[in-house]
């Protein structure tokens, strides 16, 4: 039942993605943001964390899922050092993620030969 209730959490935030590609006239990097501050609004407020233990991976991995792991980073800091955690909270938590992201960036560009866009 984990992985049903992963698979359509997912496959809705992924509609509504589509949704909004398909039919109004965000660019995709406006689109990308709305998703990580609806993260982070739905974090904020303890709305997400819910969906979370409910879908699993279905909503920890899409990028909404990647604002609420920064809400939640901030809050913890925040807790712990004051002020200073609001600027160091979100990358803190979120630092395997984007180090990763990198890595693998570096990887596939290594491995590949670049070229022209057709």
């Amino acid at each position: 039942m984990n992985y049903l209730n992963a698979f359509w959490v997912g496959g809705l935030i992924c509609v509504v993605g589509q949704i909004l590609i398909d039919k109004t006239k965000l660019t995709p990097a406006r689109i990308l943001t709305s998703f990580v501050v609806a993260g982070v609004i739905l974090g904020a407020f303890g709305l997400y964390k819910p969906i979370v233990e409910f879908a699993g991976a279905g909503a920890s991995v899409p990028i909404c899922g990647f604002g609420n792991l920064m809400c939640e980073g901030v809050q913890e800091a925040l807790k712990q050092y004051g002020a200073l955690g609001i600027l160091t909270g979100g990358l803190t938590s979120a630092a395997a993620g984007i180090a990763a992201a990198i890595f693998f960036a570096l990887i596939a560009a290594l491995c590949t030969k670049p070229g022209d866009k057709l």
